[in-house]
This record gives structure tokens, C-alpha cells and sequence, in this order.
């Protein structure tokens, strides 16, 4: 095969695999999450709780689905981040308010009341209870871990706190 005609086929499958990675990346950007599971931390981004190190509203076009739930992301490159790791990132609890289960029930957190602890992402449901789990999370932490395979598959409370 001549130097031209071997540098022509090297473009011509190069090409052929752009191609097809783009029409791939086109038809996953295109998918919706569905719409019967539950989208944890409200559609925060996980991975914003470490990078930049502040709650960030995530986007539905960057989505995983991990642990029973959808989480958004805020680009492309959070999701990846997300994926190689997801034990690392989501937040304990399948993103169940933690100091709801450490008191025997499960119940949405907000996404803005957060602690990172020994590496791990814990929401609880009010801003209020941040100060006093991060004064002695262990208690906290050892109560809904104790709990949480009885609450794992409970329903989720609504109403008052």
C-alpha cells in the first residue's frame, strides 16, 4: 500500500470513529432520566459538595442514575467524576436525611444543609441540625447506620419536622 494511500485510510477510519462517537455522545445527551425514580439531593450535584466545595443546582442533561436514585450534575465532567467513583461522591444514605434516620425515620433532606465527614457526604433536613451533627457526628452517624437497613426501603415521611 503506498505512504498515500495508507495515510488516506487512517484518515478515512479516523473519521469513522468520530463520527460514531458523536452520534453516540448525541444519542446519550438526548435521554431523559426517568421519570419513576426519586432525584436525589433535589437535583444538587454531588460532586460540587467536594469541587468547588459548595451545594451547586445540578443540570437533567447530565445525569447517572446510582443507589435507587437520579442525580444531576452540572457538566459533563462532574458526571465523569461521579462515575469512575460513585461511592466516594454520593451522599450516604442513597441522600436520605441523616439525622432523620438516626432518629428512626426516613425523610428528604435539604440539599444546603451539608456536612463532609471522614470523606463522606451526609445531608440532614434542616440547616438547624448541621451545627449540632457536626459537634458529634459519630452519634448521628452510628444511630442511622444502625438504622438504615430497616428504613431503607420505608416510606419516605412528609409534614412537619
Amino acid at each position: 500500500m503506498s505512504r498515500i494511500a495508507r495515510r488516506s485510510f487512517l484518515i478515512l477510519i479516523a473519521g469513522m470513529a468520530g463520527l460514531t462517537a458523536s452520534a453516540a455522545f448525541a444519542i446519550a445527551a438526548a435521554e431523559t432520566p426517568p421519570t419513576e425514580r426519586r432525584v436525589a439531593l433535589s437535583g444538587y450535584d454531588p460532586v460540587s459538595y467536594f469541587t468547588p466545595g459548595r451545594p451547586e443546582k445540578g443540570n437533567d442533561a447530565f445525569w447517572f442514575a446510582f443507589d435507587d436514585a437520579i442525580y444531576h450534575f452540572k457538566n459533563a465532567e462532574h458526571r465523569a467524576i461521579f462515575m469512575a467513583d460513585p461511592e466516594h461522591y454520593a451522599p450516604q444514605y442513597a441522600g436520605f436525611c441523616a439525622a432523620g434516620l438516626s432518629k428512626g425515620y426516613k425523610e428528604e433532606p435539604d440539599p444546603e444543609a451539608w456536612a463532609i465527614v471522614n470523606g463522606k457526604l451526609y445531608v440532614v433536613a434542616l440547616k438547624e441540625r448541621i451545627a449540632q451533627f457536626k459537634e458529634n457526628p459519630d452519634s448521628f452517624i452510628d444511630k442511622a447506620n444502625a438504622n438504615w437497613p430497616r428504613l431503607r426501603n420505608a416510606p419516605i415521611k412528609n409534614g412537619p419536622r
